[in-house]
């Protein structure tokens, strides 16, 4: 059976400021099933998005919360994410959302829907477990953000977009610390593990569906490869 395309969809996609964006989710769904047309099969790892934040600064209003609390809130997030995406997808997805890698499942379904399954990492960590699990070589990270860049371009005007990066020059960016919340282009704690595993990681906007459709064609591409 065919490789899956392993994606680890961020939540601010999802689930940006303005609440659950459906119209891209209408547009992701058409591309997905495009290809799925086409022999393809796919892996979708959902992020928390909007969601995981609210709840998380909610309950830190009431009480004091630790780490593992935190990231929690984030995963359970992720779980209502993924039985969204898994609705949309109701026909051509597997009827459950894996929410753990311990061991591989026979699905004969052309999509699989996965969420975040324990603290002290994000879902593009479960992302780069599941490709390993499902024998895929490349995690494509869809979010906000267009490419990898050299230092953060929020705060320096002179920030460079790298259209490709080693792992090694990568972790120097983004340092080893994951904590609930944070904002990098991959999580480090899943940079270290896609190192570690020989893996690829495709960094790029997952707004732009016609630059998604050029990748999966095998066409030229706007985004960052790191390996």
């Amino acid at each position: 059976m065919k490789k899956p395309v392993v994606i680890s969809l961020g939540g601010s996609l999802i689930a940006p400021a303005a609440g659950v964006d459906y119209l891209f989710l209408k547009g992701f769904r058409e591309i997905i099933l495009k290809f799925v047309a086409q022999g393809f099969r796919f892996l979708i790892i959902a992020g928390g998005g909007k969601t995981c934040r609210d709840y998380q600064k909610a309950a830190q209003k009431v009480v004091g919360l630790g780490r593992e609390d935190v990231d929690w809130l984030g995963i359970h997030a992720t779980h209502l994410n993924g039985h969204l995406l898994r609705t949309i997808f109701r026909d051509a997805a597997y009827p459950k959302v894996l929410t753990h890698y311990l061991e591989r499942e026979e699905v004969s379904k052309p999509v699989i829907v996965a969420a975040g399954w324990k603290p002290g990492h994000s879902t593009d960590y479960d992302a780069v477990s599941f490709a390993k699990l499902y024998d895929s070589d490349t995690v494509l990270n869809l979010s906000d953000i267009r490419f990898v860049y050299d230092k953060d371009p929020d705060k320096f005007a002179d920030a460079r977009a790298l259209r490709k990066i080693s792992w090694a020059a990568f972790m120097k960016i983004v340092g080893d610390r994951w904590d609930p919340g944070l904002n990098t282009p991959f999580d480090p704690v899943a940079s270290k593990l896609a190192a570690k595993a020989g893996l690829k990681v495709v960094v790029m906007s997952g707004r732009d569906l016609k630059n998604l459709e050029n990748y999966l064609l095998g066409k030229s591409f706007e985004g960052t490869i790191i390996s």
